[in-house]
């Protein structure tokens, strides 16, 4: 199993930034994949970024320029650095894990989520 614990979030206006952070825990060297996606009222879940334990990262194409993900394999952390945000972009950010631990299933694993809003 793994355990993902998020931080960081919170009440910004636009134009300015926060850094999400996700502390992982328990089967951590069967993760391969780790991300942030976030889900507005009303709306469905959504990818935001990821960033493979191999190096490569993915973004959606909403936050591109703006959002960087990173990782701290000594921390078994992740992060989000959100920049010039937007009041869309005011959503439940939660922390994703995908993990390996046979060969073929994956298994996915969330956090509890923490809230941004970006007020105009």
């Amino acid at each position: 199993q793994v355990q993902l614990v998020e931080s960081g979030g919170g009440s910004v206006q636009t134009g300015g930034s926060l850094r999400l952070s996700c502390a992982a825990s328990g089967s951590i060297s069967s993760i391969h994949t780790m991300g942030w996606y976030r889900q507005a009222p009303g709306k469905q879940r959504e990818l935001v970024a990821t960033i493979a334990v191999v190096g490569g990262t993915n973004y959606a194409d909403s936050v591109k320029g703006r959002f960087t993900i990173s990782r701290d394999s000594a921390k078994n952390a992740v992060y989000l650095q959100m920049n010039s945000l937007k009041p869309e972009d005011t959503a439940v950010f939660y922390c994703n894990a995908v993990a390996e631990f046979s060969a073929g299933t994956h298994y996915t694993f969330w956090g509890q989520g923490t809230q941004v809003i970006v007020s105009s």
